[in-house]
């Protein structure tokens, strides 16, 4: 007679995974509030955690759109791994997808995510403690989002998912976003002599960060966060990304509320940097722009850059350099105010041009002579 088989033979602890699950739920539980009275606010008929969750969208007027949008967080998680800390990861998730829905003017509503791991425990080791830490990060995210948390997937794949250390995993998330069509950006509204509003990052984001950890590998070897080098530099590369939805929405007043400012258009400065995503808005337009006054890059991206022998245009175009987000506007001035009030470091960094090449005052730290401005 054979051996009988089990599930958790195969590396799936069902009671561990229930486990994670009420985690994850009463993280999300948390979060609707942020919804409260407004457009996305959960109805739940049965108050457990597999119960259903909706919203009441029947009295919507026409004009209303709506989307979903999907992202994850890359080989951020990586990072996290090496020095076990992930109470940070959700705002890089949650800036992703969030952050780039309000590039087309929508305003994000309700987040659902997947959390595919290898397992939840090994041997008599357990790791509640890191799905907490997620959880953790989960809450504060989605109050700088102003998003709900709908639900969240929690499964175990086994080989299927590696990384480094014992407790690995791939998280992705959707964002559901509603929108009045009449106040979405199509980059036609740019106009000539408009302002751009530098929103700051002093972190990678969940962008470039391939490139950031084969030069650290090339220069350091396999275990370089380990490496007593002159500061912790994984703590600077794993800094959160900032989430700006909560300001912007704000600004042009979102799905229904009362705009603050004037917006003409907003680029999300991930992969392609600056270059490719404000290039990418001021195409419809035909127009460009000057950057003469931008944030310069954190001390870590200037550092991994130099120890890279990564030229400045290659930077421009692979790493945010210091701003997160640009906003287009003929009113910077509340812009700036309204991104100060959500704790926001912000300046005015340059203006649109009629020329269609988009030129920076280099901040990088590889300048040579006559490279003092990029052009793009």
């Amino acid at each position: 007679m054979g051996l009988n088989s089990t599930y958790a033979d195969s590396g799936v602890n069902i009671e561990l995974g229930d486990d994670v699950s009420k985690i994850l739920y009463n993280a999300a539980k948390q979060t609707w509030n942020n919804r409260k009275g407004r457009l996305g606010e959960l109805i739940v008929p049965v108050d457990d955690f597999s119960g259903v969750r909706a919203i009441d969208v029947s009295g919507l007027p026409p004009g209303t759109l709506m989307n979903i949008g999907f992202d994850g967080v890359g080989t951020k998680m990586e990072l996290a791994e090496r020095v076990n800390d992930h109470s940070t990861i959700a705002y890089d998730l949650f800036a992703m997808v969030c952050d780039d829905a309000i590039v087309r003017g929508a305003e994000p509503v309700l987040i659902g995510s997947i959390l595919d791991v290898n397992s939840l425990s090994k041997g008599s080791e357990t790791y509640i403690e890191q799905v907490k830490q997620l959880a953790e990060g989960y809450i504060g995210a989605a109050k700088d989002a102003n998003v709900a948390i709908v639900n969240g997937e929690v499964a175990e794949l086994g080989n299927r998912v590696g990384g480094y250390g014992s407790f690995n995993y791939n998280w992705g998330a959707a964002v559901v976003w509603f929108a009045n069509k009449d106040r979405m950006f199509t980059g036609k509204e740019i106009k000539e002599g408009d302002s751009l509003v530098g929103l700051r990052e002093t972190g990678f984001r969940a962008n470039g960060l391939s490139l950031v950890r084969k030069i650290m590998e090339k220069n350091y070897g396999e275990y370089w966060h380990l490496r007593n080098i002159e500061k912790n530099m994984i703590k600077e590369i794993l800094t959160p990304s900032k989430i700006y939805t909560g300001a912007v929405v704000e600004m042009f007043g979102g799905y229904d509320g009362e705009p603050k400012t004037e917006i003409h258009g907003v680029a999300h400065i991930t992969g392609g940097g600056i270059p490719g995503k404000l290039g990418r808005i001021l195409k419809p337009s035909g127009l460009g722009a000057v950057i003469d006054e931008p944030f310069k890059p954190s001390e870590i991206m200037s550092y991994t850059q130099k120890l890279g022998n990564v030229e400045d245009k290659e930077a421009y175009k692979t790493w945010n350099m210091g701003q997160g987000m640009v906003i287009i506007t003929p009113d910077p001035d509340k812009v700036m105010e309204i991104a100060a009030m959500h704790n926001i470091e912000q300046q005015r960094i340059g203006y649109v041009t009629k020329d269609s090449s988009i030129k920076i005052r280099n901040k990088g730290v590889m300048q040579q002579k006559g490279s003092e401005e990029l052009v793009f």
